[in-house]
C-alpha cells in the first residue's frame, strides 16, 4: 500500500450508527482542495451516492485500493466554481463582501441562497464585471475576519441576541418616532414618507414578535442540540417536531422584513435627501440606512450560518 500523508478514517472501527455522520463531518471540515482517506472492508459505493445526493458535485472519490480485502478511497473537496457560489457563500468566505454587496444593492441575507449570477441578472448588472469589481474591492480593503463559521451554535445564537437583537430594540423605537414626525411635517410635499412610516411600523411589529419567537423557542432548541452533541444524550421530543419547521418560519419572516426595507430604499431613492430636508429628516435616513446594514448582517448570520449548521447538527444527532 502506498504511503499516504492524509488522515485515514478506518470505517470498520466506527460504531455502525456513527459511520455516516462521522464521514460527513470530516468532509464538511475540509477546506477546498483538502482531502482525507477512508479505509473499509467492502466497496463503499453507497457512500459515494450518499455524498452525491447530499453534497452534490463538491467532491472527488478516488479509489487508491480497490479490494478484494481492503478498499482505500481518497475523498477530496473540490473548489466551487464562482458561478455556482451563492451570495451567502461569498460572504461566508470573505465577510468584507457584506459591505460590497450592500453598496451594490445585492441582498446577501434574505437572498443569500441565490447565486451571484442570478442576483446580477435580476438587478440588470453585468456578472463578469461584478466578479472583476469583487476582486478589486478585496484587493483594496484590509482583511478583517470574524470567525463566525468556527463558533459553536450556542455561542453564535447568544451573539446574535446580544449584538443584533439588542441593536433592533435600541434603535427601532427612535426610527419609528422620527418616521412618524417626518411624515407628519413633510408628507404633504413628499408623500412617499407616509408609506415609509407605514413600512417602519410593519417592520417594528414583525421584528418584535420574530425576535421573541427566536429567543423563546428556536434558539433554546438550537442550544439544546449543541448540548446533546457535547453530552451524547438524546433530545426530548418538541412540539414543533424538527428544527426545520421554526427555521422555515423565521426565513419567511426575514423575507418579509427584507422586502419592506427594500421598498423603503426604493421609495427614498437610496436614502437621497431632498433640498428641504430638516435635521430630523436627515437623521431618519441615516438611521434607516444603518439599521438596514445591521439587519443584513443579522439575517445573514441566521439564514446562511446558524440555520444551515443547526439543520446539519439535528440530522447528525438523528443518525
Amino acid at each position: 500500500m502506498p504511503t499516504i500523508k492524509e488522515f485515514t478514517l478506518v470505517v470498520p472501527d466506527l460504531e455502525p450508527r456513527l459511520k455516516h455522520s462521522t464521514i460527513f463531518e470530516h468532509f464538511d471540515q475540509l477546506d477546498e482542495g483538502e482531502s482525507f482517506l477512508i479505509q473499509n472492508d467492502h466497496d463503499p459505493k453507497p457512500l459515494y451516492y450518499q455524498l452525491l445526493a447530499e453534497r452534490g458535485n463538491q467532491f472527488t472519490f478516488d479509489y487508491i485500493e480497490n479490494g478484494p480485502i481492503e478498499w482505500l478511497i481518497r475523498i477530496q473537496k473540490n473548489p466551487k466554481p464562482a458561478d455556482l457560489l451563492t451570495l451567502g457563500e461569498f460572504v461566508n468566505q470573505d465577510f468584507r463582501l457584506a459591505s460590497f454587496f450592500s453598496q451594490k444593492g445585492l441582498d446577501f441575507c434574505c437572498g443569500g441562497k441565490k447565486t451571484l449570477k442570478q442576483a446580477c441578472t435580476e438587478k440588470s448588472l453585468d456578472y463578469l464585471d461584478m466578479l472583476f469589481q469583487i476582486e478589486e474591492f478585496k484587493a483594496a480593503t484590509r482583511q478583517t475576519s470574524v470567525p463566525y463559521q468556527d463558533w459553536s451554535l450556542d455561542f453564535l445564537a447568544d451573539y446574535i441576541v446580544n449584538t443584533h437583537h439588542t441593536y433592533v430594540r435600541k434603535h427601532l423605537p427612535d426610527i419609528q418616532l422620527f418616521a412618524e414626525k417626518v411624515q407628519r411635517v413633510h408628507g404633504d410635499r413628499h408623500p412617499e414618507l407616509i408609506r415609509v412610516y407605514q413600512l417602519v411600523v410593519e417592520i417594528a411589529e414583525e421584528l418584535t414578535m420574530h425576535m421573541m419567537k427566536e429567543e423563546q423557542v428556536l434558539f433554546p432548541f438550537i442550544k439544546a442540540l449543541t448540548l446533546a452533541k457535547k453530552t451524547n444524550e438524546k433530545l426530548a421530543p418538541v412540539h414543533f417536531g424538527t428544527v426545520r419547521n421554526p427555521i422555515h418560519m423565521m426565513e419567511m419572516e426575514h423575507e418579509q422584513v427584507g422586502h419592506n426595507l427594500e421598498n423603503i430604499r426604493t421609495l427614498t431613492q437610496n436614502y437621497l435627501l431632498p433640498e428641504d430636508a430638516c435635521g430630523t429628516y436627515t437623521v431618519l435616513f441615516q438611521m434607516l440606512q444603518a439599521f438596514e446594514e445591521d439587519l443584513h448582517i443579522h439575517i445573514h448570520l441566521e439564514n446562511n450560518v446558524l440555520f444551515p449548521q443547526s439543520l446539519e447538527l439535528e440530522k447528525e444527532l438523528a443518525n
